[in-house]
Protein backbone atom coordinates (compact mmCIF):
# COMPACT_ATOMS: atom_id res chain seq x y z
CA UNK A 1 0.00 0.00 0.00
CA UNK A 2 0.97 3.65 -1.18
CA UNK A 3 1.36 5.71 1.72
CA UNK A 4 0.84 9.54 1.17
CA UNK A 5 3.62 12.27 1.86
CA UNK A 6 2.76 14.36 3.99
CA UNK A 7 2.21 18.38 2.93
CA UNK A 8 5.42 20.19 2.83
CA UNK A 9 6.00 21.53 5.78
CA UNK A 10 7.00 25.38 4.80
CA UNK A 11 3.59 24.92 2.68
CA UNK A 12 2.00 24.15 5.70
CA UNK A 13 3.01 26.54 7.91
CA UNK A 14 3.07 29.60 5.24
CA UNK A 15 -0.21 28.72 3.44
CA UNK A 16 1.92 30.19 0.06
CA UNK A 17 3.25 28.24 -2.84
CA UNK A 18 5.02 30.76 -5.15
CA UNK A 19 5.43 29.68 -8.36
CA UNK A 20 8.89 30.60 -9.94
CA UNK A 21 8.03 30.49 -14.24
CA UNK A 22 10.16 32.41 -16.70
CA UNK A 23 11.59 32.81 -20.25
CA UNK A 24 14.82 31.26 -18.32
CA UNK A 25 15.74 30.45 -15.38
CA UNK A 26 18.56 33.32 -15.16
CA UNK A 27 17.11 35.91 -12.31
CA UNK A 28 15.11 32.93 -10.29
CA UNK A 29 18.14 32.53 -7.56
CA UNK A 30 17.75 36.32 -6.48
CA UNK A 31 14.14 35.89 -6.71
CA UNK A 32 14.30 32.65 -4.55
CA UNK A 33 16.15 35.03 -2.17
CA UNK A 34 13.99 37.91 -2.07
CA UNK A 35 10.72 35.67 -1.41
CA UNK A 36 12.83 34.02 1.44
CA UNK A 37 14.20 36.91 3.03
CA UNK A 38 10.47 37.80 3.07
CA UNK A 39 9.49 34.54 4.51
CA UNK A 40 7.84 32.70 1.51
CA UNK A 41 9.76 29.26 1.85
CA UNK A 42 7.71 27.05 -0.36
CA UNK A 43 8.88 27.73 -4.42
CA UNK A 44 7.88 26.02 -7.43
CA UNK A 45 9.98 26.46 -10.09
CA UNK A 46 8.39 25.39 -13.27
CA UNK A 47 10.00 22.73 -15.61
CA UNK A 48 8.94 24.90 -18.82
CA UNK A 49 11.52 27.55 -17.54
CA UNK A 50 14.84 27.04 -19.68
CA UNK A 51 17.20 26.12 -17.41
CA UNK A 52 15.09 25.24 -14.37
CA UNK A 53 16.62 22.08 -12.98
CA UNK A 54 19.94 23.71 -13.04
CA UNK A 55 18.04 26.73 -11.09
CA UNK A 56 16.26 24.03 -8.48
CA UNK A 57 19.36 22.99 -7.85
CA UNK A 58 21.16 25.95 -7.02
CA UNK A 59 18.44 27.39 -5.18
CA UNK A 60 18.32 24.31 -2.93
CA UNK A 61 22.54 25.08 -2.21
CA UNK A 62 21.88 28.97 -1.36
CA UNK A 63 18.73 28.61 0.65
CA UNK A 64 19.39 25.10 2.33
CA UNK A 65 16.64 24.19 4.74
CA UNK A 66 15.23 27.13 5.19
CA UNK A 67 13.11 26.54 2.28
CA UNK A 68 11.70 24.04 0.36
CA UNK A 69 12.06 24.01 -3.49
CA UNK A 70 10.03 22.00 -5.87
CA UNK A 71 9.30 21.38 -9.56
CA UNK A 72 5.94 22.51 -11.29
CA UNK A 73 4.54 20.92 -14.84
CA UNK A 74 5.69 17.58 -14.15
CA UNK A 75 3.70 15.84 -16.34
CA UNK A 76 5.44 12.30 -17.04
CA UNK A 77 8.00 9.72 -15.28
CA UNK A 78 10.84 11.06 -16.68
CA UNK A 79 9.85 14.61 -15.39
CA UNK A 80 9.94 13.29 -11.81
CA UNK A 81 13.06 11.88 -11.94
CA UNK A 82 14.55 14.42 -13.68
CA UNK A 83 13.25 16.62 -10.93
CA UNK A 84 14.09 14.57 -8.19
CA UNK A 85 17.30 13.94 -9.32
CA UNK A 86 17.73 17.63 -9.80
CA UNK A 87 16.80 17.94 -5.48
CA UNK A 88 13.21 19.03 -5.73
CA UNK A 89 11.38 18.31 -2.48
CA UNK A 90 8.09 18.41 -3.71
CA UNK A 91 6.58 18.31 -7.08
CA UNK A 92 3.69 20.32 -8.85
CA UNK A 93 1.24 19.73 -12.03
CA UNK A 94 -1.25 20.92 -13.92
CA UNK A 95 -3.43 17.53 -13.94
CA UNK A 96 -3.87 14.15 -13.06
CA UNK A 97 -1.82 11.27 -14.13
CA UNK A 98 -2.11 8.47 -11.20
CA UNK A 99 1.09 6.91 -12.30
CA UNK A 100 3.42 9.64 -11.94
CA UNK A 101 1.37 10.77 -8.38
CA UNK A 102 2.19 7.11 -7.35
CA UNK A 103 5.39 6.83 -8.12
CA UNK A 104 6.16 10.44 -6.40
CA UNK A 105 4.32 9.05 -3.12
CA UNK A 106 6.80 5.45 -3.25
CA UNK A 107 9.65 7.83 -3.28
CA UNK A 108 8.45 10.23 -0.59
CA UNK A 109 8.17 12.65 -2.31
CA UNK A 110 4.49 15.26 -1.96
CA UNK A 111 2.87 15.50 -4.84
CA UNK A 112 0.58 18.49 -5.82
CA UNK A 113 -1.30 17.22 -8.93
CA UNK A 114 -3.87 19.58 -10.43
CA UNK A 115 -7.73 18.98 -10.96
CA UNK A 116 -11.05 21.13 -11.72
CA UNK A 117 -13.47 18.14 -10.82
CA UNK A 118 -14.75 16.37 -7.84
CA UNK A 119 -13.99 13.30 -9.97
CA UNK A 120 -10.21 14.70 -10.84
CA UNK A 121 -9.74 15.82 -7.05
CA UNK A 122 -10.82 12.51 -5.83
CA UNK A 123 -8.88 10.50 -8.40
CA UNK A 124 -5.90 12.51 -7.54
CA UNK A 125 -5.90 11.86 -3.84
CA UNK A 126 -6.64 8.35 -3.99
CA UNK A 127 -3.83 8.07 -6.38
CA UNK A 128 -1.76 9.36 -3.18
CA UNK A 129 -1.45 12.49 -3.52
CA UNK A 130 -0.19 15.33 -0.57
CA UNK A 131 -2.65 18.07 -1.33
CA UNK A 132 -4.49 18.46 -4.63
CA UNK A 133 -4.10 22.04 -6.90
CA UNK A 134 -7.01 23.25 -7.84
CA UNK A 135 -6.61 24.81 -11.19
CA UNK A 136 -6.92 27.16 -12.76
CA UNK A 137 -8.60 28.38 -9.45
CA UNK A 138 -9.59 31.55 -10.88
CA UNK A 139 -11.99 30.05 -13.37
CA UNK A 140 -14.50 29.20 -10.83
CA UNK A 141 -13.00 31.41 -7.69
CA UNK A 142 -13.56 30.78 -3.94
CA UNK A 143 -17.11 29.66 -4.83
CA UNK A 144 -15.78 26.55 -6.38
CA UNK A 145 -13.26 25.52 -4.32
CA UNK A 146 -15.97 25.61 -0.87
CA UNK A 147 -18.18 23.55 -2.87
CA UNK A 148 -15.96 21.16 -3.94
CA UNK A 149 -15.08 20.77 -0.25
CA UNK A 150 -18.60 20.54 0.69
CA UNK A 151 -18.47 16.72 -0.21
CA UNK A 152 -15.14 16.24 0.20
CA UNK A 153 -13.76 17.99 3.32
CA UNK A 154 -10.55 15.40 4.05
CA UNK A 155 -8.57 16.45 0.87
CA UNK A 156 -6.71 19.58 1.24
CA UNK A 157 -6.99 21.97 -1.25
CA UNK A 158 -4.49 24.15 -2.85
CA UNK A 159 -5.54 27.28 -5.06
CA UNK A 160 -3.73 28.31 -8.08
CA UNK A 161 -3.92 30.09 -11.59
CA UNK A 162 -5.40 33.34 -11.71
CA UNK A 163 -4.79 33.96 -7.80
CA UNK A 164 -4.14 37.62 -7.33
CA UNK A 165 -2.44 38.86 -4.00
CA UNK A 166 -5.44 40.42 -2.49
CA UNK A 167 -8.07 36.78 -3.35
CA UNK A 168 -5.17 34.58 -1.32
CA UNK A 169 -6.87 35.67 1.99
CA UNK A 170 -10.63 34.59 -0.35
CA UNK A 171 -9.39 31.01 -0.82
CA UNK A 172 -8.25 30.09 2.47
CA UNK A 173 -11.41 31.19 4.43
CA UNK A 174 -13.52 29.48 1.66
CA UNK A 175 -11.31 26.39 2.47
CA UNK A 176 -8.35 26.48 0.73
CA UNK A 177 -5.08 24.45 2.75
CA UNK A 178 -2.73 27.49 0.71
CA UNK A 179 -2.36 29.10 -2.64
CA UNK A 180 -0.17 29.08 -5.02
CA UNK A 181 0.74 32.53 -6.82
CA UNK A 182 2.97 33.59 -9.75
CA UNK A 183 2.84 36.60 -11.80
CA UNK A 184 0.97 38.97 -9.12
CA UNK A 185 3.72 37.91 -6.73
CA UNK A 186 7.07 38.43 -8.84
CA UNK A 187 5.75 41.11 -11.28
CA UNK A 188 8.77 40.69 -13.43
CA UNK A 189 11.50 40.56 -10.57
CA UNK A 190 12.53 37.39 -12.40
CA UNK A 191 13.98 39.76 -15.15
CA UNK A 192 15.66 42.18 -13.71
CA UNK A 193 18.11 39.99 -11.15
CA UNK A 194 20.45 42.99 -10.61
CA UNK A 195 18.35 45.59 -9.24
CA UNK A 196 17.79 45.89 -6.21
CA UNK A 197 15.27 47.72 -6.13
CA UNK A 198 12.69 45.35 -7.47
CA UNK A 199 13.73 42.63 -5.09
CA UNK A 200 13.48 44.69 -2.20
CA UNK A 201 9.82 45.69 -3.42
CA UNK A 202 9.64 41.73 -4.45
CA UNK A 203 10.67 40.73 -0.51
CA UNK A 204 7.88 43.51 0.43
CA UNK A 205 5.07 41.68 -1.46
CA UNK A 206 6.47 38.35 -0.06
CA UNK A 207 5.48 39.82 3.60
CA UNK A 208 2.45 41.66 3.10
CA UNK A 209 1.11 38.37 1.13
CA UNK A 210 1.88 36.74 4.27
CA UNK A 211 0.51 39.23 6.91
CA UNK A 212 -2.74 39.24 4.27
CA UNK A 213 -3.32 35.08 4.79
CA UNK A 214 -2.28 34.79 8.51
CA UNK A 215 -5.76 34.75 10.20
CA UNK A 216 -7.35 32.87 7.55
CA UNK A 217 -4.35 30.59 7.58
CA UNK A 218 -5.04 30.31 11.22
CA UNK A 219 -8.78 30.23 11.35
CA UNK A 220 -8.55 27.25 8.83
CA UNK A 221 -6.17 24.99 10.68
CA UNK A 222 -8.29 23.77 13.26
CA UNK A 223 -10.84 21.93 10.40
CA UNK A 224 -8.30 20.93 7.61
Amino acid sequence: MTLRPALTPQLADTGVMAILRSADATGLPAVARALATGGVTCLEVTLTTAGALDALARIREELGATAAVGAGTVLTRADLRDAVAAGAQFLVAPNVEPDVVRAAADLGVPFYPGAWTPTEVAAAWRAGAAAVKLFPASTGGPAHLRQLRAPLPEIPLVAVGGVDLDQAAEYLAAGARAVGVGSPLLRGADRTPGDPAALDALTGRARALLETVRPALRAGKGDL
